[in-house]
């Protein structure tokens, strides 16, 4: 794994840990969906057999991986999709989606 894509990792993983401790649901799904992502990112360039880029000859990535990601891509749009929908449904109930409003009694 190179070092922009090393970066690019820690940058999508540390913004939506920083969004998941947010009191917004907005931002703490949106901080979820950033989590995911990164995660399929880095077993994306863990699973190449090589350098993508750079010196050395290019070798093919592993099937597995790719099937893998795919796989939890699926996941993660329908998990996506249901998530907003919940989310849909408490803004309709309590008319904000702030936790810290949700939370109050009364």
């Amino acid at each position: 794994m190179n070092l922009a894509l090393a970066l690019c990792v820690a940058v999508l993983f540390g913004a939506g840990i920083r969004l998941m401790l947010d009191r917004d649901l907005v931002r703490i799904a949106a901080g979820t969906i950033l989590v995911s992502n990164a995660a399929n990112l880095f077993l994306m360039s863990a699973g190449t057999g090589g350098p993508a880029v750079g010196q050395g000859q290019p070798t093919s990535s592993d099937p597995l991986v790719q099937a893998l990601v795919l796989t939890s891509l699926v996941i993660t749009f329908g998990f996506t999709s249901l998530l907003f929908s919940i989310l849909h449904a408490i803004f309709r109930a309590w008319g904000t989606l702030d936790s810290r409003e949700i939370d109050r009694p009364g």
